[in-house]
């Protein structure tokens, strides 16, 4: 192990029956240093990063971590509380996997100290709170100490599962995809930490495929493909371009959006308000057209989203759908109508881990499927095998189980469920979290591709994916519209500055 590295694993092997997923995997992490690793979904990531932290058992190869004086000890974890113990911390991208949400945020932030070894036998809910602001203080967390973490927002249960990482004291954090659901002031929040964390001597394991991420932070890039590492690059300046390039196995080349205009309205909005005091939303969509709704996190995207299906009451204003009224009062009403959402929280609003990816991409629509309440079993098959194909979702077959796939494969199966039937307003939230860019660009070049006869909504807060995939870009700011750009010679600095919260444009 090199003078300074803290923890190493070599030859790192791991099959699930034949399907070969490490084929020998050799990695070093460095005291003081952020290693960004970078894969394209089902590289392999993930399971490395489970085994790491305890959740598999490998199948061949060795781990070190280092002890007194950077002396190697061997590391082979039976499970995430030895690997804890051992000071190897890990933040998974599935925020669920960080917190319970049944419990309060004190609580969560002091769990692991109340079910320890030294753990007393009589809970004390002021040393508890006592204990949960020092964690909350050192990592600027200003939430409210006894809100339920269920009633938080993606973005602030994201960052309890942060801080309750925090408070080990880590040799060893592993994040994974930890930005995904923070806005840039709680991203720059966490970013400082991490550079403290630098000056303490920790090893920085972070796994992103955002570049604004990539640039701020790394001090070396590993790039995995089909489950070996493919490219290390650690000269300065660091080779950006050649790290994507050895992620996905070729030349990756941005393809122009040609902005398209369309004149006949699919669906049109007049005065919508989210909450009170809020001003008013008024939107058209046209048909084959595909629009991105951008701003920072928690401006109202997800709220409009949820309001255009139906599962958030409309507190005025009022929506056409081809030029009859539209108010869905459910989910139902709005699928009946031909509007259909991805949503933002997969884990929770998605997928259901014990269903196949057949039986998830047909889930909303069994009664479409069946015929006398029989289902039609070679209708759903064939439906799902299109999608696979399609999306170029990796997996054996369509029976796999979802939890079995990588975190951006589930994603595309949440498209493909979307996508497996026809629909006047497609709405998408957040469908590139968590994706890498080849993955990015297979859902966005379908969605592109199958524009033709509906209106499609895509709500991102990355500007790039924005510009990679819609015609137009809305760009949203407590919770209204701010601006308004045909994807043509955009004025960036202009969008920038409505993103940022600048003054309202009186034309859009």
């Amino acid at each position: 192990m090199g003078a300074d590295a803290v923890f190493r694993v070599e030859g790192l092997r791991k099959s699930f029956g034949q399907n070969e997923v490490l084929g020998g995997i050799s990695l070093e992490l460095h005291s003081g240093e952020v290693t960004v690793l970078m894969g394209a979904n089902g590289a392999g990531k993930s399971t490395l990063v489970k085994i790491i932290s305890g959740v598999h058992e490998h199948g061949g190869g060795t781990m070190q971590l280092a002890g007194e004086d950077f002396d190697p000890q061997d590391f082979d974890p039976k499970s995430p509380a030895e690997a804890i113990r051992a000071g190897v911390v890990t933040v998974h991208q599935n925020i669920n996997d960080g917190v319970v949400a049944d419990l309060d945020v004190a609580t969560n932030l002091t769990l692991d100290r109340l079910s320890g070894k030294c753990a007393s036998l009589l809970f004390k809910p002021g040393y508890v709170r006592a204990q949960a602001r020092a964690v909350a203080d050192r990592m600027g967390l200003t939430l409210d100490l006894k809100a339920r973490v269920a009633d938080l927002s993606l973005a602030d249960r994201q960052m309890v599962a942060i801080a309750r990482a925090m408070a080990h004291q880590p040799k060893v954090l592993i994040l994974d995809e930890p930005t995904s659901s923070l806005s840039s002031a709680e991203a720059d929040r966490l970013f400082s930490l991490i550079d403290r964390l630098r000056v303490q001597g920790v090893a920085i394991l972070y796994i992103s495929h955002r570049m604004s991420d990539i640039r701020r932070l790394a001090d070396r890039i590993v790039s995995m493909r089909d489950g070996v590492i493919s490219g290390v690059f650690d000269q300065k300046p660091l080779d950006y371009e050649g790290a994507v390039n050895a992620m996905l196995g070729r030349k990756i080349h941005l393809d122009r959006v040609v902005a398209r205009n369309s004149a006949r309205a699919v669906f049109t909005a007049e005065g919508l308000q989210l909450s009170h005091g809020s001003k008013p939303i008024s939107m058209t969509l046209g048909a084959g057209e595909v629009v991105a709704v951008t701003g920072l996190v928690g401006v109202g995207k997800t709220a409009l989203a949820e309001t255009l299906f139906g599962v958030r009451r409309l507190l005025a204003g009022t929506m056409h759908m081809d030029g009859r009224p539209y108010a869905p009062k459910s989910a139902r009403e709005a699928i009946a109508a031909g509007v259909f959402l991805v949503a933002k929280d997969r884990a929770e609003s998605g997928i259901v881990g014990g269903f196949n990816i057949e039986r998830n991409i047909s889930l909303p629509f069994l009664k479409r499927m069946s015929g006398f309440s029989v289902m039609k079993r070679r209708a759903e098959r064939a439906a799902a095998r299109r999608q696979i194909d399609e999306l170029g979702i990796v997996c054996r077959s369509e029976k796999d189980e979802l939890s079995a796939l990588s975190g951006g494969n589930q994603q595309k199966v949440m498209v493909a469920r979307w996508m497996s039937q026809s629909s006047r307003l497609f709405i998408l939230d957040e469908p590139f979290q968590g994706v890498d860019i080849s993955a990015r660009r297979d859902i966005a070049a379908k969605l592109r591709a199958s524009a033709d006869g509906r209106a499609t909504l895509i709500f991102v807060t990355e500007i790039d994916e924005a510009l990679e995939t819609a015609d137009r870009i809305l760009v949203m700011s407590e919770q209204t519209i701010v601006g308004e750009h045909r994807n043509a010679e955009i004025d960036l600095d202009r969008l920038l500055a409505e993103v940022a919260g600048g003054p309202l444009n009186s034309a859009a």
